[in-house]
């Protein structure tokens, strides 16, 4: 019984017994290669062009869409692509180990195939040939084959090499069936997300005021007797916060087993950290126990309130990016390389308040403005200090906090689900086929 070779997943709908068949990919998917339209002939209007570019894992992409004259989908009609169709880029096909694979959407109906942009033409069940295709040992086998070329090409000669279990094609159609509506779950759970992300940030529009401008905010809470609170208050923001000494330890001084220090790096600021950071939910890297620390006196050290801000970035949208610490959880954590620390002068501001406010309109064009640098952008104290806020009253400033922390709450909880829904499926990838 150990050496028998198993012929069907794990995993099957009982209604299929039937032993699968071993097929090389192209027996059953093809793939046909676009063509090579010029640049010459873009066009801001007209009939869609689809590039690599557009093609992301799951999704077409619809920034800096391209178009072609209308005429052309008459005169190259087999390039056409229609909803529903799959397409997958040849070039650097593999991104952080997840294959560019999507399926043609409503809005990218009638578009035409670029060079270098595959559509899969599967002899079974394109629907299938489409949830195979997200496997990640396949993945890696194309990764394997196209592995020493530079750029990464996979070329439809390729698929002639790999040798694959395939089922009847009832069977297939049942699968993917079934996988195409965990994908529509997955879809409408990230469309919620996106109302809610959206609908925040009209709230946050309407919430904050730009300072100087003479505008008042949209929304406005009442206090507890119901009456209103008092008009908000413009200040700079040295007035606010003052800013205390940071390191600059590098990652190769930090780790993640032990020290006594905690540390904040600013890639983590924009890669990872939320606006409110609490440090009973999120673990910082330590400072490396060899490592030198001076000036690190008790004010210096991060606190409830204290801002973290990112002052450098290679682009205006994150340069400026900033965090407030919530909670910190009895540890001792230092601000660490291309950051500012802001920390409260006389409590003027909420728990919260200060993250909210510096992700504001108002401020971020404030910040952007400021910005010095060509390939690398920075900001600094004294430009910082400078900058105009508005500010409400503590009431009022708590009041706004817990509405906005009760929408990142929802959001976060529409990001589990996603995160637990997509495990799921690829659980099921690994089970449902061979």
């Amino acid at each position: 019984m150990r050496n028998e070779k198993r012929t069907a997943p794990g995993l099957r709908f009982p209604e299929f017994t039937t032993p699968w068949n071993v097929k090389t990919l192209s027996e059953e998917i093809q793939i046909f290669n676009g063509y090579a339209f010029q640049s010459s002939n873009s066009q801001d209007t007209g009939c869609r062009w689809i590039k690599i570019a557009d093609v992301g894992i799951n999704k077409i992409s619809n920034t800096n869409m391209s178009y072609l004259p209308p005429s052309f989908s008459a005169k190259y009609k087999k390039f056409l692509l229609k909803e529903g169709d799959v397409v997958i880029a040849l070039t650097r096909p593999i991104l952080s180990g997840k294959l560019k694979i999507a399926k043609i959407d409503q809005g990218s109906n009638n578009s035409l195939l670029n060079q270098r942009v595959g559509k899969l033409i599967s002899l079974g069940s394109l629907d299938y040939a489409y949830q195979l295709f997200q496997r990640r040992s396949l993945i890696g086998r194309i990764e394997n084959n196209i592995a020493g070329t530079d750029p990464p090409n996979l070329a439809p000669s390729d698929l002639s090499s790999f040798k694959i279990l395939f089922p009847s094609l009832p069977e297939q159609q049942r699968i993917a069936e079934f996988l195409t509506a965990v994908d529509k779950r997955i879809e409408l759970l990230e469309q919620k997300k996106e109302k809610l992300e959206a609908y925040k940030k009209g709230v946050m529009q309407q919430l904050f005021p730009s300072a100087g401008s003479g505008q008042v905010p949209k929304i406005r809470f009442k206090q507890d007797n119901g009456s209103d609170f008092p008009d908000w208050e413009e200040k700079k923001l040295g007035e606010v916060y003052e800013f205390r000494t940071t390191n600059s330890f590098s990652r190769d001084k930090l780790n993640y087993e032990s020290g006594k220090f905690r540390n904040i790096h600013y890639g983590d600021i924009h890669t990872k950290f939320h606006t409110l950071l609490d440090l009973e939910r999120v673990d910082l890297p330590f400072v490396n126990n060899d490592v030198a620390i001076r000036k690190t006196v008790s004010e210096n050290l991060v606190e409830a309130g204290d801002l973290v801000i990112a002052d450098a970035s290679e682009d205006y949208a994150d340069i400026g990016k900033t965090i407030e610490i919530v909670n910190v959880n009895g540890q001792k954590v230092l601000a660490g390389l291309h950051t500012l620390h802001a920390k409260r002068k006389q409590e003027t501001t909420e728990v919260g308040f200060g993250g909210y406010i510096m992700k504001s309109d108002g401020l971020r064009s404030q910040i952007m403005k400021i910005a010095q640098g060509t390939k690398v952008l920075s900001i600094s104290v004294p430009r910082m200090r400078e900058l105009d806020v508005k500010l409400p009253t503590p009431g009022e400033q708590n009041k706004i906090v817990k509405f906005l922390t009760s929408l990142d709450s929802s959001i976060e909880n529409m990001d589990q689900q996603i995160n637990q829904t997509q495990t799921w499926k690829k659980g099921l990838l690994q089970k449902m086929f061979f």
